[in-house]
């Protein structure tokens, strides 16, 4: 079952006189001290409790705790047994390293608990014992009567006794896009939060208009409150790419612990000495265990971090870049997101007929189509729009901003697209007097005056809001009327009806001179619409087998229609909050895939979502902006919060953060996860040959009696230099051609498939003949082992230098043009590496720390030979496997 978080709120459903009587408080005389105290008591103050973040030094000691670190320690302390200090020394140097990456990769600590407690206002103002004060919000307890003014943050849970006019953005906690009016009357219990009009909700605007409530929950009792309890019982959720690797490190040092215990039981029973078969053990270690790896790692995470940054996509944490690669499922808020949250007036409609409104967002660019100012109706609607109305618009930076409502700036839009903007028209049609919007009229009305051509003067009444009320005032075709409202709303549009009347000089403007005698012009369809750019990347969604959702508060009329214009599918499956609560968790996993949008959902339902498709063994993006949004971002595998309009909440709960809103720039970062979880495959198939071919060779030795053709510190200085150069340009490479028409990768895939692992012990073997017949033919020569170990080490260089190429397309042919020129990364790689090696053979000090010797001109060119021949061999492994492969595909469709 869903869990059960709290107990249901009602106070939305009671009277007002049921709620003053349930406080034992008067709205003009407030609580006394007495009942202050009490409520104190039971309550306690009005805060959220803050986690406190983990200390630096937890962090970094959580660093070591890693197999392959422990591993490394113990082959530090044998060599320092045998005395061989350098040795020692270079192994917790590349310990040490590999715990300071980790260290800053973890980045900043979680910080969302506390972004909530900052929402909450720092002042009230109250009635107490008969006085209007003001006092700090946490000192705030439930039956407060507090006092309710525009621009004021609400501080604790309300219910409203008195409204003027009062509106309310919700926007963070309800994902509401506009403005809610405030009403006294008592909603129904099961109402949604989004509907529950008599409320206003802590951490919440207030936008306009005056109120008076009742406190009825403070502290972690508000909905915010329960939100900040849902997030702190989520717990962050490991990266794919994590698991991955911890489960490849537990395997690796199991293999490398068998065989380092192996080799020490078949030495002493071949009477080897102790120090040799430590030494060897320690050389073992060495060899085996792919030390550049988190470096390597580290980097390519981070070079995602930089490509995103310049695609306007923030990332938090590292491995977050990586898990977008394997995102099978995208849940994406409506607003702002896959739209442009700009209201805009896209369709008109008269007694007469009906026209299409063109121009994008709040830009005065657009027109009416076919309308050529013979229909009379509409050009009162065009004017009413101009004047009835309290909006106005702001430049900043070439933008135009809204002071006001959103619905209101689409209306002077509307206007201007006809040639009647506001600053025209107010001059030749002064208001005189206003009525402003009521939750119970649901319409605003004002009164002008206008003088003709003759200097006769002339009034007359605007009035614009929902057609149903205005329709009552009206005489009218009212089923011609309701038909086509219902038509608008069906196609998720928000519906407005315009009437007007002429008045003599001294009308009253009120309610009750406006019950009739109205004359109803028409009604105009209002839309957020979506992005241009959303739709083309909820196609590319599709096409790499990405399904895309859409959770919103939002109605699911609308939700369902902007679904269908964008292109996701199945957009006419809806899930409303209200089928959510009726039904258990497993019912909503049987029908959480078979469902494309989610209308009219609170915190908890998000929260429930993501689980349920998590269940399915989906990997989850969740997008949000508002408080509401954190704990499903919190549990979703990487959440995305709005940078624009997001809250500090979304963003501390998320691990990406957009700076554009703009849901096109998630399918960019989709495309470079992936591009980095390529790049990680290929430096891991590139590492981790090395790393066999020196333990094979290093076995063999000591199995066949023979000296070993590289020593422990030789083995380091290929590892951690050569190896980490030649890997690092793999970070570099840009996405495969058809990195986007891919079905995402499965969350439970090894990180070693079977086709890597061939890859792998194939080039083992090659790079383990390379080291060990080079090693073996300069000894027959009768050069010195140090001579022999330092063509066995450049002969390793040459291959891993060839192989690059080779590993740079895992999926088609190295040798062409393209592949052999490479990129300028491998290129700078490769000439500093061949630079590292002369140095390595022939500069003194190195000869005396490495035991090396310096190379004749022939010998370098045999080593480079080798390392030729390796490549030629693996491109005609990889033609034969991609050969088979395509006669496997031919015969099944020849017998499908």
């Amino acid at each position: 079952m869903k869990p059960d978080l709290h107990d249901q709120n009602v106070a939305h459903s009671q009277p007002v006189e049921a709620i003053l009587q349930q406080y034992s408080v008067k709205p003009h005389d407030g609580l006394s001290e007495e009942q202050i105290t009490r409520q104190r008591i039971q309550y306690g103050l009005n805060t959220l409790p803050v986690a406190a973040p983990n200390p630096w030094w937890k962090r970094l000691l959580r660093q070591f705790h890693n197999l392959l670190i422990y591993v490394l320690l113990v082959a530090a302390i044998l060599a320092g047994m045998l005395a061989e200090w350098l040795d020692m020394a270079v192994i917790l140097a590349v310990v040490l390293v590999n715990v300071l990456i980790g260290f800053i990769q973890e980045g900043k600590a979680e910080r969302a608990l506390s972004a909530i407690q900052s929402m909450l206002s720092s002042e009230a103002r109250v009635v107490r014992g008969g006085d209007h004060t003001v006092i700090d919000a946490q000192e705030l307890v439930p039956g407060d009567i507090l006092i309710l003014e525009a621009g004021q943050k609400v501080p604790a849970d309300v219910r409203i006794i008195e409204s003027s006019s009062l509106q309310c953005q919700e926007a963070a906690l309800t994902g509401e896009s506009v403005p809610i009016s405030k009403q006294t009357d008592a909603v129904d219990v099961e109402a949604p939060l989004a509907d529950r009009r008599t409320m206003a909700f802590a951490g919440t605007l207030i936008t306009y208009g005056q109120g008076v409530g009742v406190v009825t929950a403070t502290g972690r009792h508000t909905e915010l409150g329960l939100i900040n309890q849902m997030l702190g019982r989520v717990d962050s959720l490991e990266t794919p790419l994590i698991k991955q690797m911890n489960i490849f490190a537990r395997y690796l040092t199991y293999v490398i612990l068998g065989c380092a215990a192996l080799l020490f039981f078949l030495g002493w029973v071949r009477g080897y000495e102790l120090a040799y078969l430590f030494m060897a053990v320690v050389s073992l270690v060495v060899a085996a265990i792919p030390e550049g790896l988190p470096t390597i790692l580290t980097v390519a995470l981070a070079l995602g971090v930089t490509t995103m940054a310049s695609r306007h996509a923030i990332i938090r944490r590292l491995p977050a870049v990586e898990t977008l690669g394997a995102v099978s499922t995208i849940c994406s808020d409506k607003t702002g997101t896959l739209t442009r949250n700009e209201m805009m007036v896209v369709s008109a409609l008269t007694e007469h007929q009906a026209y299409e409104v063109t121009g994008e967002g709040y830009a005065s660019e657009g027109t009416i189509e076919n309308w050529h100012n013979d229909d009379d109706a509409l050009l009162w609607m065009t004017r009413i729009s101009a004047l009835c109305n309290d909006s106005t618009f702001k430049e900043r930076d070439g933008v135009r901003i809204v002071l006001g409502d959103p619905m209101e700036a689409a209306l002077l839009v509307f206007a201007e697209r006809a040639g009647r903007s506001n600053r025209r028209l107010t001059p030749e049609w002064p208001r005189l007097k206003t009525l402003p919007f009521d939750s119970s009229h649901k319409y605003m009305a004002t009164l002008h005056g206008y003088q003709d051509e003759q200097g006769v003067e002339h009034f007359y009444v605007f009035v614009k809001g929902a057609p149903e009320q205005l329709l009552k005032r009206c005489e009218t075709d009212t089923d011609y009327w309701h038909n086509q409202i219902a038509k608008q709303a069906q196609e998720g549009r928000r519906v407005l009806g315009f009437a007007m009347c002429e008045v003599n000089e001294d009308t009253v403007l009120s309610h009750e001179t406006l019950a009739s005698g109205l004359r109803f012009l028409g009604i105009t369809g209002l839309i957020d619409p979506p992005r241009a750019e959303a739709i083309q990347a909820v196609r590319e969604c599709q096409e790499a087998g990405i399904a895309v959702r859409m959770i919103t508060g939002d109605h699911a009329l609308t939700a369902s229609a902007i679904a269908a214009q964008l292109g996701i599918t199945h957009a006419d499956h809806v899930l409303t909050g209200a089928d959510l609560e009726r039904m258990s968790d497993d019912e909503l996993i049987e029908r959480v895939h078979d469902t494309a949008v989610f209308a009219r959902t609170t915190p908890e339902h998000k929260l429930r979502l993501v689980q349920a498709l998590q269940a399915h063994g989906d990997i989850v993006a969740m997008t949000g902006d508002g408080v509401n949004d954190s704990p499903a971002l919190k549990q979703a595998n990487i959440g995305i919060a709005m940078g624009k309009s997001g809250t500090d909440a979304a963003r501390e709960a998320s691990e990406m953060v957009l700076t554009d809103d703009n849901f096109a720039s998630i399918v960019h970062a989709v495309r470079e996860g992936r591009t980095v979880y390529d790049n990680l495959k290929k430096a891991i198939s590139f590492l981790l040959p090395v790393n066999g071919g020196e333990s094979l060779a290093i076995m063999l030795a000591l199995i066949f009696a023979l000296t070993l053709p590289i020593l422990p510190l030789q083995i380091l200085w290929v590892n951690m230099v050569s190896s980490i150069v030649l890997a690092l340009a793999l970070a570099f490479e840009r996405g495969e051609r058809d990195i986007m028409q891919r079905p995402p990768r499965p969350a439970r895939e090894a990180l070693l498939s079977g086709a890597l692992l061939w890859r792998i012990t194939l080039v083992s073997a090659l790079f383990t003949i390379g080291i060990f017949g080079i090693f073996q033919w300069a000894s027959q020569q009768g050069f010195s082992d140090g001579y022999a170990r330092t063509m066995a080490v450049n002969t390793l260089v040459a291959m891993e230098v060839w192989y690059l190429f080779s590993v740079r397309y895992l999926r088609r042919k190295s040798f062409s043009r393209e592949g052999i020129k490479g990129t300028r990364p491998i290129f700078y790689a490769v000439s500093l590496v061949f630079v590292l090696q002369l140095i390595f053979t022939y500069a003194p000090f190195m000869q005396q720390w490495f035991a090396t010797e310096g190379l004749r001109f022939e010998h370098g060119l045999l080593c480079i030979g080798v390392g030729v021949l390796v490549f030629v061999i693996l491109e005609v492994e990889k033609f034969l496997r991609t050969w088979l492969q395509s006669r496997k595909i031919n015969d099944a469709q020849a017998h499908g």
